[in-house]
């Protein structure tokens, strides 16, 4: 699930290297991610933006608003990445500048259409120059693919709003976003704050060693579990807009303890109807 940049420089340099995607982003600056890969990025990067491609509109056919960062359909996903070279069964490595915060949302998708070689840059972005190894300024040509004619059943799977909220109180549901959001004492992106009734508080920055790499899998496991208890079934993850909830979806799988199950919509799309319960505290 993870590789660090000495074994990526390596396997770029192999017979079958893998596919490089560039995901950094900023919340409050959509552009920023576009305008640092410009300015250097992993030799061979192709760069993804959180809103234009690891996303769908906010609204659905219906005007209904989906959350800050809608899916996309699977079919729509397969072929933006296969305009940049993507086949199935093809390794992909993913990485961002923010410890993985949005490279897990690439992670995530790739998961959901089924495949399993997908692996993030353990420290990101920073863990290249870091090693000694040079960045590049040139965009790399894409080899445009036809995107699959059928995709294999997804290896990740959702909850839609209706769905959680017949399960509340009935599953484990984890919340990834930081602990002032959950409390309810500032809401700096959705129209109200607060959380999920039931929810339980991991903030997705608990996954992550000082120097920003992902801690030791062993202990990872150990704090799920001390959250969780030691078989917790599935697990039901959000966080603000379905983007950071895939970080604890990492970690949880990273801890040997399963996938777990996302709530794409997340706090954004729950607390945009008034009918839905919410809890502050």
């Amino acid at each position: 699930m993870l590789i660090s940049a000495p074994d990526l420089q390596r396997d770029l340099q192999g017979p079958n290297p893998p596919l490089l995607f560039d995901c950094r982003f900023e919340l409050g600056n959509p552009q920023a991610g576009r305008a640092a890969y410009a300015q250097g990025h992993l030799p061979g990067a192709h760069y993804l933006h959180l809103d234009e491609d690891l996303s769908a509109p906010l609204h659905d056919a219906a005007g209904r608003f989906r959350g800050r960062h809608p899916l996309p359909t699977r079919e729509e996903f397969a072929a933006r990445l296969a305009a940049r070279g993507w086949q199935q069964g093809r390794a992909v490595v993913a990485y961002d500048g923010s410890g993985g915060m949005f490279a897990v949302r690439l992670w995530w998708m790739l998961r959901w259409l089924g495949e399993t070689s997908v692996r993030l840059l353990d420290g990101g972005f920073g863990a290249w120059p870091a090693a000694g190894l040079a960045l590049q300024t040139d965009t790399p040509a894409c080899s445009a693919l036809r995107p699959p004619a059928q995709l294999p059943a997804p290896g990740m799977t959702t909850i839609d709003a209706a769905g959680l909220l017949a399960q509340l109180g009935r599953q484990l549901l984890v919340d990834a976003r930081a602990p002032e959001r959950y409390r309810g004492e500032v809401e700096p992106l959705d129209r109200q704050a607060g959380h999920i009734p039931g929810a339980l508080n991991r903030p997705f920055a608990l996954n992550l060693q000082p120097d920003g790499r992902f801690k030791p899998a062993a202990q990872l496991r150990a704090e799920w579990q001390a959250l969780l208890g030691e078989a917790p079934g599935e697990v039901l993850h959000q966080c603000g807009s379905g983007v950071t909830a895939c970080h604890n979806l990492f970690s949880q799988a990273l801890a040997g303890l399963g996938e777990g199950r996302l709530y794409p919509g997340s706090w954004s799309e729950w607390c945009a109807d008034p009918a839905r319960p919410l809890a502050r505290y």
